[in-house]
């Protein structure tokens, strides 16, 4: 008897991480410079850090309230209501999680009920095709172009609507493009999602993370503060990976259902984790100032080297990543990341592990130090040189 047969086909039909698998290799090998895992190289400031330690010698070792403790939703609470002049209610609004990652598996088994549709523009975070199809939906990816920034449109999505179609998911700043979406875009895509009835989560980690622009919040935009389950969350801008803290916002329906599987399946946030968010919040604006000055002067960097060796490359305008065309080569993403890593010890992941859209292209994630960006592109001019197509 095979235990193959015992398992959920939902289990069985989604595909394991095309990042952790590159991680993985990296982590067996001497002298490899990883652009490959998005996770900042920096510590968590130390006021944050502090929070924590004192929190623990007063003895804060509890469950809180499967919500969050309530300092924590009002800090989030405010944080809007000054940056985007979105008002929510700390009582039925707001849902601290276990980092964006449950956030994400919680909106989606919310509101999608079997055999139901989800948008997902592609390329795209890799949670979101398989935590649509665990949740017992079916994910429809809907390709950006490169042409168009990687930023997606009503006119591209439309030809994917169906009578099954619940919900979009969209992430901006984008993972793995470093795309964004500009206010008159997201305009657009709030129309669409008017005009047919869908529910929209935003997933928004890395709305801080930004360079020449500011980030446009979708659940500010006009009459989507009810519609949208916005997901955010302090991993990627505070440099908090592993106290994963995140968060969920929206109306009290879609948060209630939420919590309530939340309660089933987590019950709360660790309480260490949500003082350090708090302090996040109160006091951490400079420090993530910082490291984004400094993720900027590597971006251009990396954008810069990548032009300079031939490869065509978007320019990112948010998040860490980037998104480097390779199909000159002749090698798929696959067989680039495979060779590049075995004969060059430079890790990234193949852009086909973001959906087929992602096919040709790798991801590079330059939350790493000047020096080994650098250290990096003299590897990957090596490598090219050695597989001209």
């Amino acid at each position: 008897m095979s235990w193959q047969d015992k398992l959920s086909d939902s289990v069985k039909s989604v595909a394991p991480s095309g990042i952790r698998k590159f991680f993985d290799i990296a982590a067996q090998m001497k002298d490899v410079i990883s652009l490959g895992v998005g996770e900042p190289d920096f510590v968590t400031p130390w006021p944050i850090r502090e929070s924590c330690v004192y929190g623990l010698e007063r003895g804060y070792t509890s469950y809180t309230a499967n919500r969050g403790t309530l300092e924590l939703r009002q800090e989030i609470a405010n944080h809007y209501a000054e940056q985007y002049d979105l008002h929510y209610d700390v009582n039925t609004e707001i849902l601290v999680t276990v980092g964006v990652s449950e956030a994400l598996d919680l909106a989606l088994r919310a509101v999608v009920n079997p055999g139901e549709e989800v948008l997902i523009p592609e390329p795209c975070y890799v949670s979101y095709q398989a935590g649509t199809i665990l949740a017992n939906g079916i994910p429809v990816s809907v390709p950006a172009k490169i042409e168009n920034e990687f930023r997606i449109t009503p006119e591209e999505l439309e030809p994917f609507v169906t009578p099954k179609t619940k919900a979009i998911l969209i992430g901006y700043p984008n993972n793995p493009t470093g795309a964004i979406m500009e206010r008159d875009d997201l305009i657009k895509i709030a129309e669409f999602a008017e005009a047919h009835d869908l529910v929209v989560i935003s997933d928004e980690i890395y709305g801080d993370l930004t360079y020449g622009t500011i980030h446009e919040c979708f659940a500010a935009m006009p009459k989507m503060k009810d519609r949208t389950i916005l997901l955010n969350g302090f991993s990627k801008a505070y440099a908090m990976t592993g106290w994963r803290i995140g968060y969920a916002l929206g109306n009290p329906d879609f948060i209630a259902a939420m919590t309530k599987i939340h309660q089933y399946t987590i019950l709360c946030a660790p309480i260490t984790a949500q003082i350090a968010a708090v302090e996040a919040l109160r006091r951490g604006e400079k420090y993530m100032k910082k490291m984004v000055s400094d993720y900027d002067r590597r971006r251009r960097l990396i954008h810069d080297g990548l032009k300079t060796l031939g490869l065509k490359t978007f320019e990112p305008r948010g998040a860490f990543y980037i998104f480097p065309d390779i199909s000159s080569t002749g090698l798929t993403s696959e067989q680039f990341a495979e060779k590049l890593i075995v004969e060059e010890h430079v890790a990234l992941v193949p852009g086909s592990a973001f959906g087929k859209s992602g096919a040709g292209h790798v991801r590079c994630s330059y939350a790493t130090s000047v020096d080994k960006i650098s250290e990096a592109l003299n590897r990957i001019e090596h490598f090219l040189k050695n597989h001209k197509a």
